[in-house]
């Protein structure tokens, strides 16, 4: 990827971060990167172990007088552009002991260098051209990644998926807004009315892909924040004792006094690999409590907002009005294994109490999981901030498409192509690069 010409990086001042986790451990790695690394690392160690390769050495606090030994770590020599950062760089596998952490944090804030500021090593590399922005924020899912679904696709992305697709249709652009700046430099010349075709199709099938890409059902990004599935239904149904039972544990409170429940009551779980958030609500019914009746409309609030709703109801009392696409669940069969009233023919008889249907609810709610976030075709979106530009790039092609005007037309691609370019961060990021890389970890 070409460095972004906006960004000035040459001589960045030596930075030096953890790049390991707190708590107690057997080795910590501290790394270090920007201008004069070398110099600093002579200053340790003495002379440098050869490049990329991990050498054994003693730290001390001034190499040259062999004063005070501060310990014995593997070095790792990384010269650019051949790093992570693509500065010069080094890491130190210490010995995780706070005060040999401290020691040499000492050292190195003595020989000139500075703790780095968080995302700003990842940001060093995009600045040199190491990584673009997609992959920049892959690599932030994949230190986030809570599931095996996020780790494959935060992978996925930080390894280029998204950016070969975005790149690809950057370069199709390119060519055709080409095309388009000859038909207005030489209008004289009789070209073929087949350029011009071409030209079109082209314009249209790239509108249709991008089109594509956009109407994913938010599958991406529904994988790496997580679904939301809402529990709802009339007091002493169920909900709260669902809850438990998914979670594996107490996590809301059971009681046969009908409305206990007043708040949401969130808890997270994993269902087919995939970071489901679950929410019990207060019972819905018609209330003079004030507390009650805020708990009732908090709870509507999050069926607006839920990925899947499951319907509960008790099998004793006549059913509910259907919830459109949710998930129709009669619980407590033991006490009445004929429900009353007209149920839907799809509903899910359960008991909490003796075990019935339990395992084919779980499965059920693994399927919805898994048909939320699965797809076919490209990678999928991931952030707001893809999808705003893919949908402005989209727009841009469609007006292109609509107008006869050939000056017009090339002014839409010249916009469309810009919004591609703020994708990957090659033009006109300057006021998203600290919201994307203060998201980012310290020594990362």
């Amino acid at each position: 990827m070409p460095t972004p010409a906006h960004i000035q990086h040459h001589d960045l001042p030596p930075i030096f971060a953890l790049a390991t986790g707190a708590g107690r451990a057997a080795i910590a790695i501290m790394r270090v990167s920007g201008a004069d690394s070398e110099t600093i690392l002579r200053t340790l160690v003495g002379t440098p172990p050869p490049p990329r390769r991990a050498s054994l050495r003693q730290i001390w606090r001034s190499a040259g007088q062999k004063d005070d030994h501060l310990d014995d770590a593997v070095v790792i020599w990384n010269p650019a552009p051949h790093s992570y950062t693509g500065e010069d760089s080094f890491e130190l596998h210490l010995h995780a002991g706070p005060a040999i952490i401290a020691a040499v944090a000492d050292a190195l804030v003595a020989t000139g260098a500075r703790p780095a500021e968080a995302g700003e090593f990842t940001r060093r590399a995009f600045m040199h051209g190491r990584v673009d922005l997609t992959e920049a924020e892959g690599i932030a899912d994949l230190i986030e990644a809570e599931t095996d679904t996020q780790r494959r696709q935060a992978l996925a992305q930080a390894d280029g998926a998204l950016s070969v697709l975005y790149k690809g249709w950057a370069d199709r652009l390119r060519s055709v807004l080409a095309q388009q700046e000859a038909l207005i430099d030489f209008p004289d010349e009789d070209l073929p009315t087949e350029v011009e075709d071409a030209l079109l199709a082209e314009i249209k099938a790239l509108q249709n892909e991008i089109s594509h890409h956009l109407v994913d059902g938010e599958r991406g990004e529904r994988i790496r924040r997580g679904l939301v599935f809402t529990i709802v239904g009339p007091p002493n149904a169920g909900k709260s004792s669902l809850l438990n039972h998914l979670a594996e544990r107490d996590a809301a409170i059971v009681s046969p006094i009908a409305g206990t429940t007043r708040d949401a009551i969130e808890i997270t779980t994993t269902m087919a690999g995939i970071k489901v958030t679950l929410v019990d609500t207060a019972g819905l019914r018609e209330t003079v409590d004030p507390i009650e009746a805020e708990g009732v409309r908090r709870a509507m609030f999050h069926v607006e907002h839920a990925d899947c709703v499951v319907q509960m109801f008790a099998a004793d009392t006549p059913p509910p009005k259907p919830i459109p696409n949710a998930i129709v669940v009669c619980n407590k069969t033991d006490l009445a294994p004929q429900p009353s009233g007209d149920i839907p023919p799809d509903a899910l008889a359960i008991s909490l109490q003796t075990g019935e249907g339990l395992s084919v609810l779980k499965k059920r709610l693994e399927a919805e999981a898994i048909k939320l976030t699965q797809g076919s075709g490209p990678p999928p979106l991931t952030q707001a901030r893809h999808r705003a530009a893919a949908e402005t790039a989209q727009q841009c092609l469609a007006a292109a498409l609509s107008t006869s005007w050939p000056e017009i037309r090339g002014e839409e691609l010249r916009q469309a192509l810009r919004a591609l370019g703020r994708l990957t961060g090659e033009i006109g990021v300057e006021d998203i690069l600290d919201t994307i890389f203060g998201q980012f970890c310290i020594g990362k």
